[in-house]
């Protein structure tokens, strides 16, 4: 996990560096109202993630699924121009996998998710934006079982992501955020090497929280 985390914080790093190489020389005199090109965007919101679960196999057949989780999430976005956005969505939670025959324990989930964005209004007070991209999961500390034995997962998933989101100025640097976003991840399962099938989680993440721009 550690290594994961790593790797991920060196990335969103170089992604930082080389957008502010990019950023226009003339970034720091953009208006105060609105956002503009060159400008970072800082949120944290508390976020509900909502599973929306379904399985094959025998964790189908045992109605296998996920319980919701309320964690932090913290994401950052640099204005390329104006109007379009790259945004970095940084996060974890503990997710418990529940189903017919009792629970059968919880894992941890890394889900990094990098989206291009493109904002409305950039220079009002209330800024709608939408987004698309892509979603990396981690699966780390599995502690699923069944039956008394352990349950085995692939670690990594990948798949896409959607984003709907509005941003409310309050003053010239603080804004109030609201944001919903539905990811695609998934993970498959096996028992002593023998396959119980496929889980797919794919929740919806509603968030509200504050944001600073720079």
């Amino acid at each position: 996990m550690y290594k994961a985390i790593k790797k991920i914080a060196a990335t969103a790093a170089l992604t930082m560096g080389a957008a502010l190489l990019a950023a226009p020389a003339n970034a720091a005199s953009s208006p105060d109202s609105g956002i503009y090109a060159g400008d970072w965007l800082v949120r944290l919101r508390a976020i509900e993630i909502a599973p929306d679960a379904r399985a094959n196999g025998t964790l189908g057949a045992i109605g296998a699924d996920v319980n919701n989780a309320i964690v932090p999430e913290v994401d950052f976005t640099y204005m390329a121009t104006n109007n379009i956005g790259v945004e970095l969505i940084l996060g974890t939670s503990r997710n418990q996998v529940t189903s017919n025959i009792g629970a059968l324990g919880g894992v941890g989930v890394l889900p990094p998710t990098l989206l291009l964005q493109y904002h409305f209004n950039n220079a009002g007070k209330v800024r709608p934006y939408v987004g698309a991209g892509i979603n990396y999961t981690l699966f780390y500390n599995n502690g699923l079982h069944a039956g008394g034995q352990s349950v085995s997962i692939d670690n990594h998933s990948w798949g896409p992501a959607l984003q709907f989101g509005i941003d409310f100025q309050v003053t010239k640097k603080i804004f109030v955020n609201a944001d919903i976003k539905k990811i695609w991840m998934r993970t498959d399962a096996s028992m002593g090497g023998t396959s119980l099938g496929t889980l797919h989680i794919d929740p919806l993440v509603v968030g509200l929280g504050v944001g600073m721009k720079f």
